[in-house]
């Protein structure tokens, strides 16, 4: 264990403390030295953690505290450069730039050794196939997802037949070969799943929709007995 990754252990386990703790107790929590130990208090306390105590009466972190460049274990960003790196090979090209400039402040704020190993891990994603962007803009679909607002669109479903729709749109599902967007739809009453290829134009109409998105989203996995992962169907509904 790297000392960066045994500080943030600390952090933690003081934050799971809410009255104080003597060292020889975090000491053996960590399994370290009581001396280790208070080095480390000390570290802390130099770098902005609100701890307070001494040695033989305990110590105890303030609520509130979040010491940036240790946000994060190995895992943990192993895991956000995994996932980054997905979002910058599949996803749209905005979303994509996004998830590149996220892994560079991610970067910037962590210590040299944490930082080394974001830029040199071993994490690797296979290239996919090209994916069916088709004409739209995803990130207008995104904003509209965020403001909660109807969108206009003009759809063609499988057979090619043309039909014009308004929709709450709440979620997009992304697959390996196309995008889903999960919307109420007007013309039908129902829930109903657009893929992204195959909408001709879309026009953002700055109008909000009626219900949350959180309540659309949880009557959606309700009717659809969709689990937490929220897997869309990648087939048209009519």
């Amino acid at each position: 264990m790297s000392r960066t990754e045994r500080l943030f252990d600390l952090l933690q386990i003081l934050r799971g403390h809410r009255r104080p703790v003597t060292g020889q107790t975090l000491a053996d929590e960590l399994g370290v030295s009581i001396r280790t130990l208070y080095r480390d208090i000390a570290t802390l306390q130099g770098q902005g953690a609100d701890i307070e105590g001494e040695p033989g009466l305990g110590y105890v972190l303030k609520p509130g505290f979040m010491l940036p460049p240790l946000m994060f274990s190995e895992e943990e960003i192993e895991a956000l450069v995994l996932g980054s790196k997905w979002v910058a090979d599949r996803a749209d090209s905005r979303l994509g730039a996004a998830a590149n400039q996220a892994l560079a402040k991610i970067g910037a704020v962590l210590p040299r050794d944490l930082r080394d190993q974001l830029e040199t891990n071993g994490l690797y994603i296979a290239p996919g196939r090209p994916i069916e962007a088709g004409t739209i803009d995803l990130g207008v679909i995104r904003q509209a997802i965020r403001r909660e607002h109807k969108l206009e669109i003009d759809y063609a479903d499988a057979e090619g037949r043309p039909s014009k729709r308004t929709i709450w749109p709440f979620v997009v599902g992304f697959f390996d070969q196309v995008r889903v967007i999960g919307a109420w739809c007007e013309l039908r009453d129902d829930y109903r799943h657009f893929r992204a290829d195959r909408i001709r134009a879309v026009v953002e109409t700055g109008k909000r929709y009626p219900r949350r998105r959180q309540a659309l989203i949880a009557d959606w996995r309700a009717r659809l007995d969709i689990p937490e992962q929220h897997k869309l169907p990648e087939s048209d509904r009519k």
